[in-house]
């Protein structure tokens, strides 16, 4: 195995709390701290760590949307990938484009194996990976919490509703990764440094995809509904005429 692609979505840090625009019109990300999605960041750990075994020569991380994602992918150069891709676009983008420009990018640097995470926590849509896998006509790998290489295959154990399954597929193929399967490694300010030289490469997604605009808008945002108020009571008494007045008891 050669080549390892790695996509890295920029996203609002998990730890900051999200704010719908006034006027409903999507997220407000004015002033807000920007990141690496999650579960992409683990997705990243595991190439590397495949690299450092000896069983791929390359890790490359893509992202896809405006300049601003060049700050993840630096990022992602200082954790230890060899190079990045920037693939910009202005116009939304849905899972299914995203999975073209992918397999457009797969074909160009004639990859052995893609591996994202399992979904972004923006959008939440867990799509992306299984796209490329049909669009691509390679096996598919999902949720992974381990995975194991041998020769020109793969087995990966994955979580599902009942606990876990292993599966063995052939390679090239798609794995995506979920939370369990390791921890990603501290960035150091020297690595930091050493990523400003590692080349990343900018494209215009129109040269990549040439299908047509995003199949699916976000016509409009809305926060959850606040919760209500709980109610206190002073023993246990109280709690049950409490869930009596609710119809609960």
């Amino acid at each position: 195995m050669k080549k390892i692609l790695v996509g890295l979505k920029r996203v609002v840090d998990y730890n900051v709390r999200v704010r719908v625009k006034s006027d409903g019109s999507g997220v407000d990300t004015d002033g807000v701290k920007m990141s690496i999605n999650p579960f992409d960041e683990i997705a990243l750990e595991e190439a590397l760590r495949i690299r450092e075994r000896g069983e791929a020569s390359e890790v490359i991380v893509v992202s896809i949307g405006s300049t601003d994602a060049q700050q993840q992918l630096r990022t992602g150069l200082a954790m230890g990938a060899d190079r990045a891709i920037l693939v910009e676009s202005a116009d939304p983008l849905d899972p299914l484009r995203v999975a073209r420009i992918f397999k457009s990018l797969v074909d160009r640097e004639s990859i052995d194996l893609v591996i994202l995470g399992k979904q972004a926590i923006d959008g939440d849509n867990n799509q992306i990976g299984q796209m490329l896998a049909a669009i691509w006509g390679r096996p598919q790998a999902t949720f992974a919490s381990n995975i194991e290489f041998s020769g020109d295959s793969a087995k990966v154990t994955r979580e599902v509703d009942a606990g876990l399954e292993t599966i063995e597929v052939d390679l090239p193929a798609v794995i995506t990764v979920d939370l369990r399967l390791n921890e990603p490694r501290y960035v150091k300010l020297p690595d930091i440094m050493k990523a400003k030289k590692k080349p990343l490469d900018q494209l215009a997604a129109a040269d990549l995809d040439a299908e047509p605009g995003p199949q699916i808008r976000e016509v409009s945002f809305q926060p959850p509904a606040e919760r209500q108020r709980g109610i206190m009571v002073d023993d246990v008494a109280g709690l049950v005429a409490a869930l009596k007045d609710k119809g609960l008891a």
